[in-house]
């Protein structure tokens, strides 16, 4: 359960991931910041625009990974930098599901600076449920730990008083 606990406090302090999707194929790798929608599979929700690459690949392979990373500084060993590594599947939310206000809601929590973006008209909310996660501690501090068992760690900091 340590593990899930290391990435649910990741995902809960780095605010973007890199998006690894594919594209006829072809893997590509962009920067997406993302929210998490308060779920019970604890998918991430993302807001992108239609125009984009990663885009276009979700929508033709809904198969995609993310990695978040702790930030890197001069006081850290980059070799042991932790990190969480999630495939996932990805499904776009339309204004018109019964999830749209919940997802908008906790993307607009985390960037309220960036709510703007939902009145632009290319803009769709993503969800991307975790299927598989690897989460590296530090060095040689590797572990797989379930969908489920993440979605419980970041509940309970969030139910935490």
């Amino acid at each position: 359960m340590e593990a899930a606990r290391h990435a649910a406090r990741l995902v809960r302090e780095c605010r973007v991931a890199a998006l690894g999707t594919l594209r006829d194929g072809v893997p590509a790798v962009s920067q997406v910041p993302f929210a998490l929608l308060p779920t019970a599979d604890c998918a991430f929700v993302m807001l992108v625009s239609r125009l984009a690459a990663h885009t276009r690949a979700m929508q033709e392979d809904p198969r995609v990974g993310l990695m978040i990373a702790q930030p890197e500084n001069e006081h850290t060993v980059t070799h042991a930098l932790a990190r969480v590594s999630i495939g996932a599947e990805a499904r776009m939310i339309a204004r018109s599901h019964p999830d749209y206000g919940e997802a908008r809601a906790a993307y607009a929590a985390r960037f309220p600076d960036q709510e703007f973006l939902f009145d632009l008209g290319d803009f769709e909310l993503f969800a991307l449920v975790p299927q598989t996660v690897r989460v590296v501690a530090g060095f040689a501090q590797a572990a797989s730990v379930t969908p489920a068992a993440l979605a419980r760690a970041v509940r309970e900091r969030d139910e935490a008083p």
